[in-house]
């Protein structure tokens, strides 16, 4: 307890400081850079049919706190139509302020709808690479295919980032991350490179982490190719942490300092829109994005409004796996992954919905998974199957409203997997309702291959599961139907190692449920 105030002390400090920089704040007119300033490269996200979201930061020593003076820069921005950008279509400046790392979100309006675009930053005489990002197709418009990739899970320690060296060189519309960004632990065995820190508690700490991951070039081209949607899990704060308690059951103001500076610090590191700042400890990322006419996403948070998880191991926080018969408030029909207010909001969007494909993004495996051999039921507390009547809740709530072609996305188990998804998995009959797929991890080490086959054996709505592989998956929407392709490498130890096409598998408009094409 001792250590952990003392970490509340650190974390206060470190948000009290920003507030003072903010009260006293100098802007630097010419700014003068020791190194190049762009080392965390550029990103964008969050497209609209007329607009776009553009982010850097300026970070000349970027695992050392940024390496820059305390005073606000200002940073000129162009989007051009051509990667040459001799024609500029917008333009303007931003000012990237000392207490939000020097880091950059622009909110561009005004451009064409379902086009490519080229942007680029420039500080004082320091130029940042080029990216390159596309706008959402027109409510109105004729259907167009969309294709994206989802990805989560990317512990920097297990393994390079060549996953993602693949995925900037497809075809691709958007990229959804689905969360566990960075890892706030070290964990897993034969590293491949070291995080050379401990654990972060502290604003600086964890803006140091990021740097390390964002530092990687594989990922810094993935974000320079696509413009991305974002959502997070627990490892961005805290495994398994659930609203204000965190893993260790620290006391909830103690951990929720803990939690304002890692939210402060993931809002500075990704290509957010400017109504996702963080407020203290609070911070919104749950919306909705329109794709024209063929598809809408819905980007979940099911980590900051959570109820805490039922039946703990003793004196801890976080997930277990306990017999169906020995947790009876697992099927509490209080609990909530959403929160009631997310919970309302989804609910009604999906009855608004006019979109042919409704693409559900959430963090983990949304389908009921039995974890024991044999007769009787083990579930794990930490995914839906902690929260089952808040499961059957959504899932009602998509045949209730008569959901077009529902899909819902999932990362966090480090395993491929694709199911169909029932209101009562313990009914043979029950009518599958909607499609999943389960990304694999992009280098995060995943479960034996026996854990996974037992998967396999007692959940027959599982279809396909895979957990030796590290990758991502992508998906393809048209009228007729959903094509999702899981692409995995060889090896994450590997920077070099090739990528194929591990499974395909195919959703029929109008028919829920994937099958193997």
């Amino acid at each position: 307890m001792t250590i952990t105030r003392r970490r509340f002390l650190q974390c206060s400090a470190g948000l009290l400081a920003s507030a003072y920089a903010g009260r006293a704040r100098r802007v630097l007119a010419q700014p003068r850079f020791a190194a190049y300033p762009y080392t965390l490269g550029v990103a964008s996200g969050y497209p609209r049919a007329d607009g776009v979201t553009l982010w850097t930061r300026l970070a000349p020593e970027p695992l050392l706190g940024g390496g820059m003076l305390p005073a606000s820069v200002p940073v000129r921005w162009e989007v051009a139509a051509d990667e040459t950008f001799a024609n500029v279509v917008a333009q303007g400046a931003a000012l990237a302020e000392a207490e939000w790392a020097h880091t950059v979100h622009v909110d561009v309006n005004g451009l064409a709808p379902a086009r490519p675009y080229w942007y680029r930053f420039r500080a004082g005489d320091a130029l940042s690479p080029a990216g390159r990002t596309r706008t959402a197709p027109e409510a109105s418009a004729m259907p167009a295919p969309v294709r994206f990739a989802f990805a989560s899970c990317q512990q920097y320690e297990q393994g390079y980032y060549t996953a993602y060296r693949h995925m900037a060189r497809e075809e691709l519309d958007l990229v959804i991350h689905l969360g566990d960004y960075i890892y706030e632990s070290s964990w897993g065995r034969a590293h491949v490179r070291k995080h050379g820190a401990l654990e972060p508690y502290t604003l600086d700490e964890y803006r140091n982490r990021y740097a390390l991951y964002k530092s990687d070039p594989d990922l810094q081209a993935a974000h320079a190719a696509f413009p991305w949607l974002v959502t997070w899990d627990d490892h961005e704060v805290d495994n398994d942490y659930a609203n204000d308690r965190s893993q260790d059951l620290d006391p909830p103001d103690v951990f929720l300092a803990r939690r304002a500076a890692a939210y402060r610090a993931y809002y500075e590191h990704m290509p957010l829109p400017a109504w996702a700042r963080p407020r203290g400890h609070d911070m919104q990322l749950y919306h909705t994005a329109a794709y024209g006419p063929l598809a809408r996403f819905y980007v979940l948070d099911t980590r900051q409004y959570r109820s805490h998880q039922v039946c703990p191991r003793p004196e801890r926080g976080g997930s277990n796996v306990v017999p169906e018969t020995d947790c009876a408030g697992r099927l509490d029909p209080k609990l909530t992954m959403l929160g009631r207010t997310q919970e309302r909001w989804l609910h009604a969007s999906l009855g608004r919905s006019s979109s042919h494909w409704n693409v559900i993004a959430q963090q983990t495996m949304m389908a009921q998974v039995d974890r024991r051999p044999g007769p009787g039921a083990d579930y794990w507390t930490d995914g839906w199957d902690g929260y089952p009547r808040a499961r059957e809740r959504l899932l009602e709530a998509v045949t209730g409203h008569r959901v077009s072609n529902p899909v819902v996305l999932g990362g966090d188990v480090h395993t491929a997997a694709v199911a169909d998804l029932k209101v009562d998995f313990n009914d043979a009959h029950s009518a599958v309702v909607a499609t999943e797929f389960i990304c694999p991890s992009i280098s995060s080490q995943g479960p034996s291959p026996k854990r996974v086959e037992l998967l396999l054996q007692e959940n027959p709505h599982v279809s396909f599961a895979n957990g030796t592989r590290r990758g991502y998956t992508t998906l393809e929407l048209t009228h007729a139907r959903c094509i999702a392709r899981i692409r995995t490498i060889g090896s994450a130890a590997e920077p070099d190692s090739p990528i194929r096409t591990l499974a395909t598998y195919a959703v029929q408009n109008g028919r829920p449920g994937a099958q193997s094409a």
